[in-house]
């Protein structure tokens, strides 16, 4: 069967079985590799994608779901090779170690901050609730996260 899927403001026909995960389409089928394959479960957040302005676990949800909708990847955020104000602040703030965690914790980012400007810490926390590091860069993401910011730093955060 095809899928009709546009991403980063690409339309693409794949020829796959509309249950196949996103993740696989996206790696796979269209080379785009920023989006990680994790834990497979919708547990670490690596996969995250954003789906209209959303972000979204992509390692589960079937690809033909997404037929008409936006799909963003990471690579998607710096379509012409300078980097988001959101991925210039992670770089600024060294809020990565291995990296795997990064394209995800990124796209939540980029989708919490599309909604609301001045988020509160516990907004920041809710965002990212479903994504994973484990090597321990959570003060640099938050640091980051600070940075893009319009709120001041003395509301608790």
């Amino acid at each position: 069967m095809t899928i009709a899927l546009t991403v980063n403001g690409e339309p693409h026909e794949i020829d796959a079985d509309p249950a196949t995960p996103l993740i696989f389409i996206l790696r796979n089928h269209l080379g785009l590799m920023g989006a990680k394959l994790g834990c497979g479960l919708e547990q670490c957040g690596a996969c995250a994608v954003l789906v209209d302005g959303e972000s979204v676990l992509s390692c589960n949800a079937a690809a033909g779901d997404f037929a008409g909708r936006a799909i963003v990847t990471i690579e998607g955020l710096a379509p012409s090779g300078t980097a988001s104000a959101v991925q210039q602040a992670f770089i600024d703030e060294n809020a990565a170690q291995c990296g795997y965690c990064t394209a995800g914790i990124i796209v939540a980012t980029t989708a919490l901050l599309a909604k609301n400007a001045q988020p509160s810490r516990s907004d920041v926390a809710a965002a990212l609730d479903k994504h994973l590091c484990r090597c321990g860069s959570h003060n640099r993401v938050l640091r980051a996260i600070d940075r893009l910011s319009a709120s001041d730093a003395t509301d608790g955060r």
